[in-house]
């Protein structure tokens, strides 16, 4: 299994008029999750784009439960359950001071081959790096 924490600053500018984030703006919280999880894995969306692969949402799950706030700092808590085939299966968590649930969320992404605009399996080099972690003694 695949983990990664990063951190999220909530912006002003992020906040709907009631003073909580606006409801479309967790999407772009799970995105900073997922790059920065991939960037762990020593991977990079730009890598894969060189290499002819790109990786669209093809389904998205959210459900809210506490808002966040303007200046709030936000732990994203990304995982991958299981090795991806065509598709790959990012589940996440978004709390604030530590503990505070705001959202469980999945994303479901699909390895396509940039050039036919075709679904593919997961590459053999992408599998190389990230099937370490899902491996345990």
């Amino acid at each position: 299994m695949i983990t990664s924490k990063t951190t999220v600053r909530v912006r002003y500018g992020e906040t709907d008029k009631m003073g909580f984030v606006y409801y479309g703006n967790y999407a772009l919280y799970l995105e900073v999750g997922r790059a920065e999880a991939m960037r762990q894995l020593g991977l990079s969306y730009r890598e894969m784009e060189e290499m002819g692969i790109i990786m669209p949402i093809s389904q998205m799950q959210i459900k809210y439960i506490t808002p966040a706030r303007y200046d709030d700092l936000l732990t994203v808590t990304t995982m991958v359950h299981q090795l991806p085939t065509a598709r790959m299966v990012f589940d996440y968590e978004i709390h604030k001071h530590e503990n505070i649930l705001l959202c469980k969320a999945s994303t479901t992404l699909a390895f396509i081959n940039h050039k036919t605009v075709r679904p593919v399996a997961a590459p053999q080099w992408f599998l190389d790096k990230i099937t370490p972690f899902f491996h345990t003694l």
